[in-house]
C-alpha cells in the first residue's frame, strides 16, 4: 500500500475547488510539451473539454474533426498507427456513448495506444439532464479488451494521469467530471497506472471509492468516526487493472466493503470489486451508485442528493450495513 498524501484543507471551509477536467487540460500540456509525438483530436467540444491549452501551444498537432465522434477515434486511431501518441476528447455521453464499436475495432482490437478522454461523465453535468449524463460508460468500457480505465480523484490526479497514459502505450480511457471537486489530494500523492491507495485506516468496513465519489467516502468516514464506527476509505483511480492485492487486504481486514461510483451499479467498479472478492475472498458487499435508471436535470448538487451520492447519504447507507452485517474473515 502506497502511501497518498491528503489535502491539509481537505475538510475546511477554504476547501480549493476545480473541475476534474482543468487538471487534464494541464497535463495534456505538459504531455506535449515532453513528447512531440502527443497530439490532440477535438469532436468541436475543444474548450468545455479543456483540449484548448494544447491548441494553443501546439496549433500544429491539434485535429478538430468536427461533430464526428466515430471519425474522431478512427483517425486517432490511424495517427497512433503512424507513430502518435493520440488523445482524442469529447463528452462522455458521445465519445464512447456514440462511438463504442470503432473504439473496439480500429483501437482495442489492434492494441492501439489511442487515449481516450471522457469529460463530462456522471449526474454532475446537472441541467443537460439524462441524454448528457453519462453513466453506463464504466461498465461499457471494462468489458473491452486491452483498455485501461482511469477516474481520478481531483483535478491534480487527472493532471498526473494525463501524463501517465501518455507514457503507457496501451489504449486508455480517462473518466473526468465537469462540476467543480474539492482537491482532495497533494502535489506529492502518488499516482502509478493499476496502484490503489488506503486513505484512511479503519477496522469496520472498507470503503472504496473512485472519481468524485472517493471524496464523499472520506466526508462519509467522517461522519461515522461521530457514530462509532470505524471506517477505511481506499481510493481506487485505476478501475481496471484493478489494484488485486490494496482490495483485498482491506477487504480481509475489516470483513465489510462499501462500492462507491458516479455510475450505474450494473457492471461498474462496484461489480469489478465484487468480480474479485467473489473470486478471491468472499466478503459481504454494499454497491453505491446508480442504481438501473437514467438521470434527471437539475443542479449538480441536488442531484447528488436525489441519488444518495452525498457523505451523508452513503454514511447513513453504512451505519445500517454495518449494523445488520456480520463482518467475515476467511481462515487460512
Amino acid at each position: 500500500m502506497s502511501q497518498y498524501i491528503l489535502n491539509p484543507d481537505l475538510f475546511n471551509d477554504n476547501v480549493k475547488l476545480e473541475p476534474i477536467r482543468a487538471g487534464f487540460g494541464r497535463g495534456l500540456k505538459a504531455a506535449g510539451e515532453a513528447n512531440d509525438k502527443v497530439v490532440a483530436l477535438s469532436a468541436d467540444l475543444t474548450d468545455s473539454t479543456k483540449v484548448g491549452l494544447f491548441r494553443d501551444a501546439f496549433p500544429n498537432r491539434f485535429i478538430q474533426v468536427g461533430i464526428a465522434e466515430q471519425n474522431l477515434v478512427t483517425v486517432a486511431s490511424g495517427l497512433a498507427a503512424a507513430g502518435k501518441i493520440p488523445f482524442a476528447s469529447s463528452y462522455a455521453a458521445f465519445n464512447p456513448g456514440r462511438n463504442w464499436e470503432q473504439i473496439k475495432t480500429t483501437i482495442a482490437l489492434n492494441d492501439q495506444p489511442v487515449k481516450i478522454i471522457a469529460s463530462h461523465a456522471g449526474v454532475g453535468v446537472g441541467p443537460d439532464g439524462a441524454t448528457h449524463q453519462m453513466l453506463e460508460d464504466i461498465a461499457m468500457m471494462r468489458v473491452m479488451s486491452n483498455m485501461i480505465i482511469i477516474a481520478p480523484g481531483d483535478s491534480l490526479e487527472a493532471e498526473k494521469a494525463t501524463k501517465a497514459i501518455a507514457e503507457n502505450q496501451k489504449p486508455s480511457y480517462l473518466r473526468l467530471a465537469r462540476e467543480n471537486t474539492p482537491i482532495i489530494s497533494s502535489d506529492d500523492a502518488p499516482f502509478e497506472i493499476g496502484q490503489a491507495y488506503v486513505l484512511r485506516q479503519g477496522s469496520d468496513i472498507s470503503l472504496m471509492g473512485t472519481g468524485t465519489m472517493t471524496y464523499q467516502l472520506l466526508a462519509a468516514a467522517n461522519i461515522l468516526a461521530s457514530r462509532g464506527i470505524d471506517a477505511e476509505v481506499v481510493h481506487v483511480p485505476t478501475i481496471k487493472p484493478l489494484d488485486n492485492d490494496t482490495i483485498i487486504a482491506s477487504a480481509h481486514k475489516t470483513g465489510r466493503v462499501l462500492t462507491a461510483e458516479e455510475a450505474q451499479i450494473a457492471g461498474g467498479f462496484g461489480g469489478a470489486v465484487a468480480e474479485l472478492l467473489s473470486e478471491k475472498l468472499p466478503t459481504p458487499l454494499l454497491r453505491v451508485g446508480i442504481q438501473d435508471r437514467y438521470g434527471e436535470s437539475g443542479e449538480p448538487s441536488e442531484l447528488l442528493e436525489y441519488f444518495g451520492l452525498t457523505g451523508e447519504h452513503i454514511a447513513n447507507k453504512t451505519e445500517d450495513f454495518v449494523h445488520n452485517t456480520s463482518q467475515y474473515h476467511r481462515k487460512y
